[in-house]
């Protein structure tokens, strides 16, 4: 925990400079005008990911996040954000990436900047729930969660942000897509570096490797790209050697689906 929160204190809480066509802009505007949403898919364990969120918070005037963590966090992250040192919990250690370093220094970042809600959304998955039963707990928490009023950025593995049905079953972002008509996706493809979920792995390298976080729409499609290849903090296992920093990604790009 001592070296977890020491890589909080270090990481750099950095602008990343976006370049965001009119469309891509005015497509997820338009999912906050409507639902008072917008989801972002990502992959778990990507050092640059905090950073995103951060980026598109700013770029939409956004106060209020919900994040895909277990909802017994909320006490801790509570004093945290206040400006108490965070207690060890064991849901901050399931390795799989949702929980880094960063993410800790972007929250304090953005409690400090003003107001800022943080709703947090998973949760225990009862016995025999389905795939899709857990997905629907998680939007109904993000949907009790927020405020009345406040646009919110919903973040989720990229399983559980579509808006419409998937192979898997019915997941969080078409549940929303239910009850808030107008909800778009944000999906984080990911086109080059490395990432911690569970294991150190690395995205296979498509594309060419841009040096700006681009926002555009292409086929009713939102992209981006992350400026540059960065180290990363991430909490892993216990004990484990990967816990403190790895080569991290190389490029990334977002994609907004209707």
């Amino acid at each position: 925990m001592e070296a977890f929160l020491q890589a909080a204190a270090e990481f750099v809480v950095a602008d990343l400079e976006l370049e965001a066509e009119p469309s891509a802009v005015s497509a997820a505007q338009r999912s906050l005008d409507d639902s008072g949403l917008l989801l972002l898919g990502e992959v778990h364990g990507v050092r640059e990911n905090p950073l995103l969120i951060r980026a598109l918070m700013q770029a939409f005037g956004l106060t209020s996040l919900a994040l895909e963590w277990h909802e017994d966090l909320a006490p801790a992250m509570a004093a945290f954000l206040a400006g108490e040192t965070l207690a060890d919990h064991p849901m901050l250690w399931s390795g799989d990436g949702r929980i880094t370093a960063g993410h800790l220094a972007v929250l304090a970042e953005r409690a400090a900047a003003g107001p800022f809600e943080l709703t947090l959304f998973d949760g225990t998955v009862g016995a025999g729930w389905s795939w899709s039963r857990r997905d629907e707990a998680m939007a109904t928490r993000i949907l009790v969660g927020g405020g009345a009023g406040i646009r919110t950025l919903a973040v989720a593995g990229n399983a559980h942000t579509p808006v419409s049905p998937i192979e898997l079953g019915v997941p969080m972002g078409a549940c929303l897509a239910q009850r808030r008509p107008g909800v778009r996706e944000i999906r984080v493809n990911y086109c080059g570096g490395c990432y911690y979920n569970l294991r150190p792995a690395r995205f296979a390298t498509t594309g060419p490797q841009r040096r700006q976080l681009r926002l555009y729409q292409h086929d009713d499609r939102l992209s981006s790209t992350c400026p540059r290849p960065a180290k990363r903090s991430c909490p892993s296992d216990p004990g484990h050697e990967s816990a403190q920093s790895e080569r991290s990604l190389a490029r990334q790009v977002i994609s907004l689906f209707r």
